[in-house]
C-alpha cells in the first residue's frame, strides 16, 4: 500500500503523510505534522522527554495496579500456566509496544487513538478510537480511586465512610494532574516506581516471615470459567499500557529513541511481575489477597500501603494526564491556547481534568471489587489496546507485502493472531466479568462499608 504525501492540514483531516526512508526524513516530517505544532518561543513546550523519562513514566503507569492483582490471578489458575501466561503475554506486549512506536514513526501527526482511528477508518474511526482510549483511561482512573480507598481504610482502620476517602482521593489526584507537560510528571513517576518497589518488597518479606498457615499450593488448578478466565485478564491488565505510548512518544525529543523506553519497560515489568507473583504466591497460598497487599498481617499491610500510596496516586494521574491531553490537543490543536497559559486555555485544561476524575469516583463507586473491575477494563479495552491493535497497525503498514518473503509471512500470521485474539479475550472477557459482575449485585456499591476487608 502506497502512503500518499500531505502536510500538516492534511494530517488533522486523517490524511497520512509520506514515509521518509531515514531518520533525517522522520525528523524534518514531524517537525511540520507534530500535534504540538511548532514550538520555538512557546511559553508551554511539550517536546521535553528523554528516552529514560518515558521510560520511567512508562513504568510508572504500567507497574501499578496491575501487579497487586498477580499472585491473585497465579493462585485462580495454577503457578505453571500462571508463569507461562506472564511470560509469554510479556513479550508480546514487547513486540506490540514496537509496532505502535513504527506506526508513530511513519504517522508523526498521531497523538491517540483518535489520530490512529482516523488514519485507518476515516472520521468514524476518529471518533471510535477517541471515545474508546477516553473510557478506558477513565475507567483505569476509576480503579486508582478504589485502590486508594482500600488503602486508607486498610492505614487509617476504617477511619471514616468509604465514599470519603473515595471523595479525598478524586481531590487528590485531580490536582495532581493540573500540570499540563508530561515531563513534570517524569519526576513523580521516580517516586512511583520507587514506591511500588518498596511496597512489593515490604509484601513478599511479609508474607516470607508470616506466611499463610496449612498453605496450599497448586502447579495446576481445575476451576470454574469466569474466575479462570478474570484471572487471565487481571495478567492482560498488568500489561495495558499501551494506550499512552502514542501519547508518550509525542513528547520525546526524538521519537525514533522509543524503543530504548520501551525495553527498559518490558524488562523492569516482565521481571517485576514473574517475581512478586510466584514469591507472594509461594507465602500466600491459594487464598491470597487481591491486591496483594493485603495478604501481610494487619500492621505489615498498613505498612505496605503507606509506601504505596505514591504509586497508587501518581500512576492514576498519567492516565489522567494521557485522558485528559487527548480532549485538550482535540480542541486546541493548532491554536496559540496550545502552547500559552491564557485564562481559557488554564481554565479548559482544569475543567477537563476535573470532569475525567469526577466520572472515575463514580465508577471506583459503583463497581467496589477491584479484580472484577480490572477484568472487565481487561476484556473491553485493554485486549485490544495491548495485543489485537498493534496486529491490525502491522496490516496496514505491510498492505500488499505480506507475501514478500518468510520474514513478512511470519509476521503476517503473527498479527493475524494477535488480531484473533483480541476478538476473542473481549468477547470472552466480557462474558465473565459481566457475570462476575451480576454475581456481585449485593457487594459494597455506593456504601460506607470498609472495602479492605
Amino acid at each position: 500500500m502506497e502512503i500518499a504525501p500531505g502536510d500538516a492540514k492534511d494530517a488533522e483531516k486523517a490524511s497520512a503523510p509520506s514515509r521518509s526512508s531515514g531518520s533525517a526524513g522522520q525528523s524534518s516530517q514531524a517537525a511540520v505534522a507534530d500535534p504540538f505544532g511548532d514550538e520555538d518561543g512557546a511559553e508551554v513546550k511539550y517536546r521535553t522527554l528523554t528516552w529514560w523519562q518515558a521510560g520511567f513514566i512508562m513504568i510508572a503507569e504500567t507497574i501499578s495496579l496491575g501487579i497487586l492483582s498477580l499472585p491473585a490471578a497465579i493462585a485462580a489458575i495454577g503457578l505453571v500456566p500462571g508463569i507461562i501466561l506472564l511470560l509469554s503475554l510479556g513479550i508480546l506486549a514487547t513486540y506490540t509496544g514496537y509496532v505502535i512506536g513504527q506506526f508513530k514513526l511513519a504517522y508523526p501527526f498521531v497523538h491517540s487513538l483518535a489520530d490512529v482511528g482516523a488514519v485507518c477508518l476515516g472520521p468514524w474511526g476518529r471518533e471510535i478510537g477517541g471515545a474508546a482510549q477516553t473510557i478506558f483511561l477513565i475507567f483505569v482512573m476509576g480503579s486508582h480511586i478504589l485502590t486508594f480507598t482500600i488503602a486508607m481504610n486498610s492505614i487509617t482502620g476504617h477511619a471514616t465512610c468509604t465514599i470519603v476517602w473515595g471523595v479525598v482521593g478524586f481531590i487528590i489526584l485531580w490536582i495532581f494532574t493540573l500540570p499540563r507537560t508530561l515531563k513534570k510528571v517524569s519526576y513523580l513517576s521516580m517516586i512511583s516506581f520507587a514506591s511500588i518497589v518498596a511496597a512489593v518488597l515490604i509484601t513478599m518479606i511479609g508474607v516470607g516471615v508470616d506466611p499463610t498457615p496449612n498453605i496450599q499450593l497448586y502447579a495446576t488448578r481445575q476451576i470454574a470459567f469466569v474466575p479462570a478466565f478474570l484471572a487471565v485478564c487481571n495478567i492482560i491488565f498488568a500489561y495495558a499500557g499501551h494506550v499512552a505510548f502514542f501519547s508518550f512518544i509525542s513528547e520525546l525529543r526524538d521519537p525514533t529513541e522509543f524503543p530504548k523506553a520501551l525495553c527498559l519497560l518490558q524488562t523492569t515489568d516482565i521481571t517485576m511481575y514473574t517475581i512478586v507473583a510466584i514469591v507472594v504466591y509461594r507465602y500466600g497460598g491459594s487464598e491470597v489477597a487481591s491486591p496483594a497487599l493485603g495478604s501481610t498481617s494487619h500492621t505489615v499491610m498498613k505498612v505496605a500501603y503507606g509506601v504505596a500510596l505514591p504509586t497508587i496516586l501518581l500512576a492514576g494521574v498519567i492516565y489522567g494526564h494521557v485522558a485528559s491531553k487527548y480532549v485538550y490537543v482535540r480542541l486546541f490543536r493548532g491554536t496559540r491556547h496550545m502552547s500559552t497559559r491564557t485564562p481559557l486555555a488554564v481554565g479548559t485544561w482544569a475543567l477537563i481534568t476535573f470532569t475525567f476524575w469526577l466520572v472515575a469516583w463514580i465508577i471506583a463507586q459503583s463497581i467496589p471489587s477491584f479484580s472484577t473491575l480490572l477484568g472487565l477494563i481487561s476484556a473491553l479495552f485493554a485486549s485490544w489496546f495491548t495485543y489485537g491493535m498493534s496486529g491490525a497497525l502491522w496490516l496496514f503498514l505491510n498492505w500488499g507485502k505480506y507475501t514478500k518473503d518468510w520474514k513478512k509471512m511470519s509476521l503476517f500470521s503473527l498479527n493475524v493472531w494477535l488480531v484473533i485474539m483480541g476478538f476473542v479475550i473481549c468477547g470472552v472477557g466480557l462474558y465473565a466479568s459481566g457475570k462476575a459482575i451480576h454475581d456481585e449485585s449485593g457487594g459494597v456499591s455506593w456504601s460506607c462499608q470498609d472495602n479492605s476487608l
